[in-house]
C-alpha cells in the first residue's frame, strides 16, 4: 500500500496544490500540535520519504483499532478451568451492557455451533425460549434455524473457528497460554476485521487522490470505529465496498464489480453501490461499463454462493428468510415513533416468526420513492454529481428506511460520508452523535431496574443520530446543485475523483430519456452541456493528464 505518486513524469503539481488540514481545518491545526504542529511555510509537500499521508493515517488506524479492542476487553474475560474449549467467557450479571462491551461474536460462537465444529448452512438446532422449551412457528412448525449471515461471512467465521480449534488443540501438546477457546475466536476475527478496516482506509485515501488524501482521516480515525468495529463483521464489506470504488475509479469495471459481486456474499449492502453506477452511466450514456460492471458482480455473486446454495439450500436461504421475518430493530425510525407516541406498528399481533408483511412494503416504499428522488436529482442537477455524493445519498436513504438499524451499519456510511462531504468539523460531528448512541443503547437493555435507562433515553439518541444523517444528506444535495461549495470540485482542478469513466464525461443520455429526466444545465452547466467540457477555467496541466497525475492510471 502506497500512496499516490505525482504521476509517471515527476510533477509536483498535484502535491503542491494537496489540501493541507493543519493550515486550512481549525480541528486539523489543533490536533497538529500534539504530533509536531502544522506544515512549515517552506515545506516541501509530498516529497516524505518514510512518514507520508497514508502511513500516518494507518498508523493513527491501529491506535483507533487497539481502541475499539479495548472496548470489547471487558466481555473477553473468562470463568472456567481446564482446556481451553472447557472455559466460557464471563458475561455474567449482564456484563456486556453495563460494560458497554457486548459483540455479537462471542454469543455467537456458541448459538450457531460454532463451538461445536459444525460447518455453517448444514448444522440447525431450535430455538428456545428462556426456560428452554423449543419454540413453535406461527404456522405451527418448529423454529429450527440455521447460521444466518451472508456466505462469505459465515465461511469467515467458520475459517476463524478452525484456527481457534487448532490453537486449543496446540495447547494441549506445548506448553503455550492456554486462551478460552471463544475468546481466541473472537481475536482471531477481530485480526481480519481490523486489515479489512485498513484496507478500507487505503482504498478510501486512494479515492481521495492525492491532493485530497487527508479527508481519509477520518476513516482513520472515525469515533465510531471505538464501539462498532468489532461488534460484527461489517468490516468485510466496507473493505470490498471501497475496493470496488477505487476499481471502478482506476476504469476497471471488471474488477468492481467482482468486488461488489464478493461484497454482498458478505453483507448486501455492497449492492447499493449499483444504483449511483447505472444512474450516472445513464446520464454520461456510459451504459456499457456499468453494465459489465452488474454483469461482474452477478457472476462473482454466484461463484460464491452456488455451491452452498446448491448443497445446502435451507441453511443457505436462512439469509433472506430471517429478514423477511424481522421486526423493526430497536434503532430504527418506526421504533422511535413507536416509542414516543404509543403506536404499536404496522403488523400487530404476529406469530412467532410471522412475517410483518406490511412494514416490509412500507420500508421498500420508502426506500423505493428515496431513490426516485436520487435518481431525480442525479439527471438533472446543473452538473453531473460524484460518485461518492450519490453512493452516500443511497446508502443513507438505505439505513433512514430500513426496518433494521444495527449500530456497526454506521460503518457503511464512514468512507462514502468522508469523500462526498469532506467538511471535517460537520463529519466529526455526525460521528461522534452516533458513536455516544452505544452508551444509551447498552444501558437500555441493562434494564431500568438494574438503574439502566428508559427506553426514551435511547431512542432520543437514535432520533438525533437520524436528524444528523439527514442533515448531512442535505448538505450533500447542496453541494450537488452548487457545485462552487463542494471542496472537491470548487477550485477547478478536479471534477471526479473517484468517477472513473464518468470524471470530465459529458452529458450523453439516451434519446428515450423523457426531457424532464434530462440535465437542466443553469449558469455553470450550459457550456458543459452544449460542448461537453467544463464551463470554468481548468488550472495547471491538460485535463486529459489529471488520470496519470492522480495516480489512478
Amino acid at each position: 500500500m502506497t500512496e499516490p505518486g505525482p504521476g509517471p513524469a515527476g510533477s509536483p503539481r498535484s502535491l503542491d496544490d494537496r489540501d493541507l488540514p493543519s493550515r486550512t481545518d481549525t480541528i486539523g491545526a489543533a490536533l497538529s500540535g500534539t504530533i509536531g504542529g502544522p506544515v512549515g511555510r517552506h515545506a516541501l509537500i509530498g516529497r516524505a520519504r518514510f512518514l507520508t499521508p497514508l502511513r500516518a493515517m494507518l498508523l493513527i488506524a491501529l491506535v483507533f483499532l487497539a481502541l475499539g479492542y479495548s472496548t470489547k476487553a471487558a466481555c473477553l474475560q473468562t470463568t472456567g478451568t481446564g482446556a481451553a474449549d472447557q472455559r466460557v467467557g464471563n458475561w455474567e450479571n449482564q456484563r456486556a451492557y453495563y460494560q458497554l462491551c457486548y459483540s455479537d461474536t462471542v454469543p455467537l460462537y456458541t448459538a450457531e455451533l460454532l463451538n461445536l465444529g459444525r460447518f455453517p448452512y448444514k448444522s440447525s438446532w431450535v430455538e428456545t425460549d428462556g426456560d428452554g422449551k423449543p419454540h413453535v412457528q406461527y404456522d405451527g412448525s418448529p423454529a429450527v434455524r440455521y447460521m444466518e449471515y451472508p456466505v462469505l461471512t459465515g465461511v469467515y467465521q467458520y475459517l476463524s473457528m478452525s484456527l481457534a480449534k487448532t490453537y486449543t488443540a496446540l495447547t494441549k501438546l506445548v506448553s503455550v497460554p492456554i486462551v478460552a477457546e471463544v475468546v481466541m475466536f473472537f481475536n482471531i476475527a477481530a485480526f481480519g476485521l481490523a486489515l479489512a478496516w485498513l484496507t478500507t482506509l487505503w482504498a478510501t485515501a486512494m479515492l481521495a487522490g492525492p491532493r485530497r488524501i487527508w479527508d481519509a482521516a477520518l476513516v482513520a480515525a472515525s469515533p465510531i470505529v471505538i464501539f462498532q468495529i468489532f461488534t460484527n463483521f461489517d468490516a468485510l464489506a466496507t473493505a470490498f465496498a471501497a475496493g470496488a470504488l477505487l476499481a471502478w475509479a482506476r476504469r476497471r469495471p471488471v474488477l468492481a464489480g467482482a468486488l461488489i459481486g464478493l461484497g454482498v456474499a458478505a453483507k448486501l449492502y455492497p449492492l447499493l453501490l449499483l444504483i449511483p453506477l447505472v444512474l450516472l452511466a445513464l446520464r454520461t450514456g456510459r451504459l456499457r461499463e456499468a453494465g459489465k460492471t452488474v454483469l461482474a458482480a452477478v457472476v462473482a455473486w454466484l461463484l460464491v454462493n452456488l455451491p452452498i446454495m446448491v448443497l445446502f439450500p435451507r441453511g443457505w436461504s436462512e439469509f433472506f428468510r430471517l429478514n423477511t421475518r424481522r421486526g423493526d430493530d430497536m434503532d430504527s425510525i418506526y421504533n422511535v415513533v413507536k416509542s414516543f407516541t404509543g403506536w404499536r406498528g404496522f403488523d400487530t399481533d404476529l406469530g412467532f416468526w410471522e412475517p410483518p408483511v406490511v412494514l416490509n412494503a412500507v420500508s421498500a416504499a420508502l426506500f423505493a420513492a428515496c431513490c426516485i428522488v436520487i435518481g431525480y436529482i442525479v439527471l438533472t442537477a446543473a452538473r453531473r454529481p460524484r460518485v461518492a455524493q450519490v453512493a452516500f445519498l443511497v446508502v443513507a436513504a438505505f439505513l433512514l428506511t430500513n426496518k433494521v438499524w444495527s449500530p456497526q451499519f454506521s460503518l457503511w456510511l464512514v468512507p462514502l460520508a468522508v469523500l462526498a462531504l469532506p467538511h471535517r468539523r460537520i463529519l466529526l460531528a455526525w460521528m461522534t452523535i452516533d458513536m455516544l448512541v452505544w452508551v444509551p443503547r447498552m444501558l437500555y437493555l441493562f434494564g431500568e431496574q438494574n438503574m439502566g435507562l428508559p427506553e426514551q433515553a435511547f431512542t432520543a439518541t437514535v432520533l438525533l443520530r437520524d436528524i444528523a444523517v439527514i442533515t448531512l444528506c442535505a448538505l450533500v444535495i447542496r453541494q450537488i446543485y452548487r457545485p462552487e461549495l463542494d471542496l472537491v470540485r470548487r477550485d477547478g482542478v478536479d471534477d471526479d475523483p473517484a468517477g472513473g469513466v464518468f470524471d470530465r464525461a459529458p452529458d450523453a443520455p439516451p434519446r428515450w430519456l423523457p426531457d424532464w429526466l434530462q440535465p437542466r444545465p443553469g449558469e455553470f452547466g450550459a457550456l458543459e452541456h452544449r460542448h461537453g467540457r467544463r464551463a470554468r477555467p481548468i488550472r495547471g496541466p491538460a485535463a486529459g493528464d489529471f488520470a496519470d497525475q492522480r495516480g489512478f492510471g
